[in-house]
C-alpha cells in the first residue's frame, strides 16, 4: 500500500517521479503527489484521485522544474481521500517536505506535544507529525534530525525527505515498510518497489529496518539509527522489464493468469533432479527433517488459502500435523510452538506486515522459520532461517493468480519431500507425483484457452448480490480462493462454506436463482457433494460445478459443469482455481470494475 519514489540528478525530477509512481499503481491508492526544489524553494502539488489527475495539473511534469524531489500515491489510513491529506506533507515554513507510507501509532501523543510548542496542523494524517518532528529537531543537521525523530516515534514507515537548506541531498529512511534505492544514469533514485526503478537501473540496495540512506546526485550513504556508517551490497534484479508491462493483454490480471504454466514450471522444474527433490535453500537434512514434529503455516489473504490447501496435502502424504493461521491472529492468542515445531510463513510480496509479525514472534519463541516468497530481497526473505523463491516474476495486479498457483506448487515439493524422506511415500508414489507436477503446465493452460465458456456464463451474473462456494476437503481450500477472487474484483458478496456445514445455517441464505459454485475434485468425496448440491437446487439455486473429467453425475445436480483434467488428488487445486479465477475476472470486467486496482484494496499491506 501506497507508493514512494524520488529522485535526486542531473535530469529534471517531476517527469522521473511520475512515471515511477506509473508503476506502483498496483499497490493501491487514492490520491497522489509530488514535491520539487526548483532552485528557490519546494514547489508541490498533490490531488485526490488516480495519477493521471496529478499529470495533467502538472502538464506531465514541465510545470515543476528542479532535479530533486520526491512523490506518491496515497492509500487513506488517518484522514479521508482528500487534496489537503495527500502526500507530501510540509513543516510550517515548507522547507522541510516528506512522503510516508506506513503507520505512526503513536502519532496523536506526538501531535499534542508539537500544538503546545505552537505546530498548526492543516492535514488529519499521521504523515504531517512527521515534518514537524523533523522541524522540531532540525538545528543544521539533517541526519541528526533524521535519527532523533527515529528514536521518537513507534510504528511502520518509509520515508523520502527533502530538506531546502540541502537542496543537493535526498534522504531516505525504513522501519517495517519496504523502500529500495539504486544509482542511475546521472542521479539516484529510491522507490517502494522494483517495477518503480526497472527503466533506470537493475542494480538495487534494500534498505533494511532503522536504515538511513543520504544522497547525493554522485554518492550514496548508508547509516544506522545511531549515525554510525554501514556498509551494503546491491542486488541485481533479473527480471526483463516487458514482464511489468501488460504485453497486449486488456488487464494485468488476464497476463498473470496465463502466465501460471511458466510460474509452475520455473517453481518446479529446478527443484526436481534425478528424479528426486532436491530443496537446496531448505537447508534441513534428512535428520532435521524427520525431528518436525508439527507444521504451523502462517499467511493472510490468498496465501493463507494456499496454505488451508497444502494442510491436507501435508498430513495426507507426510503424517505431520499441520496448524493453518491467519498472521493478523497468530500472535494474539500466544501461540505455543513446541520443540519440533516447524513455522511456514508464505508471503507474495514478502512484506506483508501481519505475516512478517509472525515471522518474528515464531523466531523469538525458537521455531525454524521457513519463509516462501516471490519477491527477492524482501523483508521476510531476509528475516527468515531459510527462503524458498516461487520465481513468478512480479504480479502487479492486486488480485494475486500467478503467485497463489506458485506457492501451491512450492508446498507441494515441500509435502513430496517431506513424505519421501519420513518413508510415508516409495520410489514409485514420488515417480508417479512428479508425473502428474510436469503435467500441470499444460493442463492449466487448456482451461486458459477454454475461457469463452467462463465469460459466457459469467455474463448471467453480472447483476448478482450474493454467491456461494461449497466444497469439502482440498475443495473447501478452492472454494476459499474462488470465492476471494470474485468477491475482491467484482464487489459482489461472496462466501466459501465448507459443504457440510450447510445444514447448520448457511442454507437458509439460499433463495431462488441464488448462484451456487460446487467443488468437487476429491473421488472419495463425490457422493457426499453430489447431496449438498442437491439440497441447495431443490431450494431454487443455481448450481455451476467444477469437478473432474469422468463425473458425469455431477450433471444430474448442476446446472452447468466445467470439466477438469485428471490429476493426483492432492494437486487438483492446481487445475479447478483455473475456471474460478476466469470467473472473478469476467464478471468484474463485465460490471465495469477496475479489475487491476479494486477498491479500497492494496498490493502489499505494510500495515496492521
Amino acid at each position: 500500500m501506497c507508493g514512494i519514489v524520488g529522485y535526486i540528478g542531473n535530469r529534471q525530477a517531476a517527469p522521473i517521479l511520475l512515471e515511477g509512481l506509473s508503476k506502483l499503481e498496483y499497490r493501491g491508492y487514492d490520491s497522489a503527489g509530488i514535491a520539487v526544489y526548483n532552485g528557490e524553494r519546494i514547489d508541490m502539488v498533490k490531488s485526490k484521485g488516480r495519477l493521471k489527475v496529478l499529470s495533467e495539473l502538472t502538464h506531465d511534469g514541465e510545470k515543476l522544474p528542479g532535479t530533486v524531489g520526491i512523490g506518491h500515491t496515497r492509500w487513506a489510513t488517518h484522514g479521508s481521500p482528500s487534496d489537503k491529506n495527500a502526500h507530501p506533507h510540509f513543516n510550517k515554513e515548507g522547507s522541510i517536505v516528506v512522503v510516508h507510507n506506513g503507520i505512526i501509532e503513536n502519532y496523536l501523543k506526538l501531535k499534542k506535544k508539537l500544538q503546545k510548542k505552537g505546530y498548526e496542523f492543516v492535514s488529519d494524517t499521521d504523515t504531517e507529525v512527521i515534518a514537524h518532528l523533523l522541524d522540531y529537531y532540525y538545528t543544521g543537521n539533517p541526519l541528526q534530525a533524521i535519527t532523533k525523530i527515529m528514536h521518537r516515534m513507534e510504528g511502520s514507515y518509509a520515508l523520502g525527505i527533502i530538506f531546502k537548506a540541502h537542496p543537493d541531498q535526498l534522504f531516505a529512511v525504513r522501519k517495517d515498510s519496504p523502500l529500495i534505492v539504486g544509482h542511475t544514469d546521472g542521479g539516484n533514485i529510491i522507490a517502494s518497489d522494483v517495477p518503480a526503478v526497472l527503466k533506470h537501473t537493475r542494480e538495487v540496495y534494500f534498505i533494511e529496518n532503522e536504515e538511513i540512506v543520504q544522497m547525493t546526485e554522485n554518492t550514496m550513504e548508508f547509516f544506522n539509527v545511531d549515525e554510525e556508517p554501514i556498509e551494503k551490497e546491491s542486488v541485481r534484479i533479473e527480471w526483463d522489464v516487458n514482464a511489468a508491462e501488460k504485453g497486449g493483454y486488456e488487464h494485468f490480471m488476464l497476463k498473470e493468469m496465463y502466465e501460471q504454466p511458466k510460474a509452475i514450471t520455473d517453481t518446479f522444474s529446478p527443484r526436481v533432479k534425478d528424479g528426486r527433490i532436491v530443496i537446496d535453500e531448505l537447508n534441513m537434512s534428512d535428520e532435521e527433517i524427520k525431528a518436525v514434529k508439527k507444521i504451523m503455516i502462517v499467511a493472510c489473504g490468498s496465501a493463507y488459502h494456499t496454505g488451508v490447501t497444502s494442510k491436507y496435502v501435508f498430513e495426507g502424504l507426510a503424517r505431520i500435523p499441520v496448524e493453518v493461521d491467519l498472521a493478523s491472529e497468530f500472535r494474539y492468542r500466544n501461540p505455543i510452538l513446541e520443540e519440533g515445531t516447524m513455522v511456514i510463513v508464505i508471503s507474495q510480496s514478502g512484506e506483508t506486515a501481519d505475516t512478517l509479525a509472525a515471522l518474528r514472534e515464531s523466531k523469538k519463541q525458537g521455531a525454524r522459520v521457513l519463509g516462501i516468497v516471490n519477491v527477492v530481497g524482501s523483508s521476510i526473505a531476509r528475516e527468515a532461517d531459510n527462503v524458498m523463491y516461487t520465481w513468478a516474476g512480479p504480479e502487479i495486479a492486486v488480485a494475486t493468480t500467478k503467485a497463489y498457483s506458485a506457492h501451491l506448487i512450492a508446498l507441494y515439493l515441500l509435502a513430496m519431500k517431506f513424505a519421501y524422506t519420513k518413508g510415508c511415500i516409495d520410489d514409485s508414489d514420488l515417480a508417479d507425483m512428479l508425473e502428474d507436477l510436469k503435467a500441470l503446465p499444460a493442463q492449466v493452460e487448456m482451461l486458459l484457452n477454454n475461457k469463452e465458456r467462463i465469460q459466457k456464463f459469467a455474463n448471467r451474473y453480472l447483476a448478482a448480490k450474493d454467491i456461494f462456494f461449497i466444497g469439502r476437503g482440498i475443495d473447501y481450500a478452492i472454494s476459499l480462493e474462488g470465492s476471494l477472487k470474485l468477491k475482491e474484483v467484482s464487489y459482489i458478496h461472496s462466501e466459501a462454506y465448507a459443504a457440510g456445514e450447510l445444514k447448520h445455517g448457511t442454507i437458509s441464505l439460499v433463495e431462488e436463482g441464488t448462484l451456487v459454485v460446487s467443488v468437487l475434485t476429491q473421488k472419495d468425496l463425490f457422493k457426499k457433494m453430489i447431496s449438498n448440491m442437491v439440497e441447495v437446487q431443490t431450494r431454487g439455486a443455481f448450481v455451476m460445478a467444477v469437478t473432474m473429467e469422468g463425473n458425469t453425475e455431477a450433471e444430474r445436480a448442476a446446472d452447468y459443469v466445467i470439466y477438469i483434467p485428471e490429476t493426483n488428488k492432492y494437486f487438483t487445486n492446481s487445475l479447478a482455481i483455473i475456471p474460478l479465477q476466469l470467473l472473478g475476472y469476467y464478471v468484474a470486467v463485465g460490471r465495469g470494475c477496475d479489475v487491476d486496482k479494486p477498491r479500497n484494496l492494496a498490493k502489499s499491506v505494510t500495515v496492521e
